[in-house]
């Protein structure tokens, strides 16, 4: 009886975040990936028992830091604009998409802009003395919320819901 009530209090974590497989699949990294990410501090998340549990606005920076390394960025510049994000403006990646804007954050590896306003955005690419990238972190954030939409339910993978799909 208490092995039941523990196991029940370790999978609630699981109820409202995303287990390794899945943010694979919507970042489009693998599980090694994420694994050395942890593995570094670039983003840790929850523990239940063996399991990694990310949180929803942990998915949305990994796939900002996924979309950054597809375009060459290093690590070392990665924690900079994380460091960016979190710290220096006191905001996380998801809590800069409260707005109904779309939020872009650009860089040119050096310097980081988070910018909501399209004017502005269009003056930094026109001023800038280096090729800049742009990363749209609301669309990040969309893909998330479109994957989990779709996440099928736990009844809906169970057995029996696969012998209905055969009978079929």
């Amino acid at each position: 009886m208490l092995k039941a009530k523990k196991s029940r209090q370790e999978s609630q974590p699981e109820a409202h975040g995303f287990n390794s497989s899945d943010v694979a699949r919507i970042c489009g990294v693998s599980l090694r990936q994420l694994q050395w990410w942890d593995e570094r501090n670039v983003v840790s998340p929850r523990q239940d028992g063996h399991k990694r549990v990310y949180m929803p606005q942990e998915v949305v920076e990994i796939s900002v830091i996924a979309e950054l390394r597809r375009k060459g960025f290093s690590l070392q510049k990665i924690r900079r604009v994380l460091r960016f994000l979190q710290k220096d403006m006191g905001k996380r990646v998801s809590e800069a998409l409260e707005g109904s804007s779309d939020v872009h954050l650009l860089t040119d590896g050096k310097s980081i802009y988070l910018e909501d306003a399209p004017n502005r955005i269009i003056d930094l690419l026109k001023n800038a003395r280096q090729p800049m990238f742009l990363v749209c972190v609301t669309d990040q954030a969309k893909r998330l919320t479109l994957t989990a939409e779709r996440k099928p339910a736990k009844s809906e993978t169970g057995p029996a819901s696969r012998s209905k799909a055969r009978a079929v």
